[in-house]
């Protein structure tokens, strides 16, 4: 661990990576970032609070899930919950149906212990965004802020999850680093200004232990794999959101910062549903969310 609490980044690589190497890697960090992490970004996030990304978005004022009347009918998916304050938040809205996931176990003891002192539980369970342990079309709304679509190396692969759990009419919303930011170095101040690598470069962001095996893995997709995977998994793309950074708001979190957040993106928020099934035309039924054995 380095002096702020998080696990030492070791050797830097750009490589390929498959998935069961990035879920490994992913689950060991965040283990070990859990505590760190809530301590740094907790007050930001809230205990039940929905934000976005680090621009400070919050669902309460987009409202890119939908309307509260439709919310509260609603059964929800949130990927890659952390903690679990986005969802907690939709608990506290009155929503009944919110089910979280996320590859940490050291997050989720997070989120159990945050559902205490507020009283309002986000079911949780332990779960890899590249192979989702519920049936199909179990959700009006599948979401993630920030949460696990980083972090796989397939967009195609993670988006047709999504979808599959997704009933006809249902939403997908999730928030991601916006994909230029990759050809700039992960600096919020003026030396983040210059490229330094190519936006078509796919190649992962690495952080290797002594023996090369990958200790934190980090995937690029651009802005065109984000849609075609979008497409791919059968899903209709009706918006994307680039919040601009706010006046006021000073704080810094790792590449994201005032000096760079008011001249290029840092997030982008794709926001798509799956097309219902015309009449006569088959499919299957919408389908009460269960684990697989």
């Amino acid at each position: 661990m380095n002096d702020d609490g998080y696990p030492d980044p070791g050797r830097v690589a750009r490589r390929t990576v498959d998935a069961e190497e990035s879920a490994r890697a992913g689950r060991r960090w965040w283990d070990g970032a859990a505590d760190a992490y809530q301590a740094e970004h907790g007050d930001f996030l809230g205990d039940a609070e929905f934000v976005w990304c680090p621009e400070g978005l919050t669902e309460a004022g987009a409202r890119l899930l939908g309307g509260p009347e439709d919310l509260l009918r609603a059964r929800i998916l949130e990927v890659g919950c952390g903690a679990g304050q986005c969802g907690r938040w939709l608990r506290a809205q009155g929503v009944r149906e919110v089910v979280g996931f996320d590859l940490s176990f050291r997050q989720l003891q997070h989120s159990r212990r945050i559902d205490a002192g507020t009283g309002h539980a986000l079911a949780a369970v332990q779960a890899d965004a590249q192979r989702l342990p519920f049936a199909d079309s179990a959700f009006d709304v599948v979401f993630s802020s920030f949460g696990a679509f980083p972090f796989v190396p397939s967009a195609d692969d993670a988006l047709a999850e999504a979808a599959r759990v997704l009933r006809p009419g249902g939403r997908l919303v999730f928030s991601v680093t916006h994909p230029v930011r990759w050809s700039f170095p992960d600096d919020p101040g003026e030396d983040g200004f210059t490229v330094n690598q190519s936006y078509f470069d796919r190649r992962a962001y690495v952080e290797e232990d002594d023996g090369g095996d990958a200790v934190y893995v980090e995937h690029h997709h651009t802005v065109g794999d984000w849609v075609r995977g979008i497409a791919r998994a059968g899903l209709v793309l009706r918006d994307m959101v680039e919040p601009e950074w706010p006046e006021g708001l000073d704080r810094v979190w790792g590449g994201w910062g005032p000096v760079r957040g008011r001249l290029i993106p840092g997030t982008a928020i794709f926001s798509a549903v799956r097309p219902r099934v015309p009449d006569g035309a088959g499919g299957r039924r919408p389908g009460a969310a269960v684990l697989r054995p």
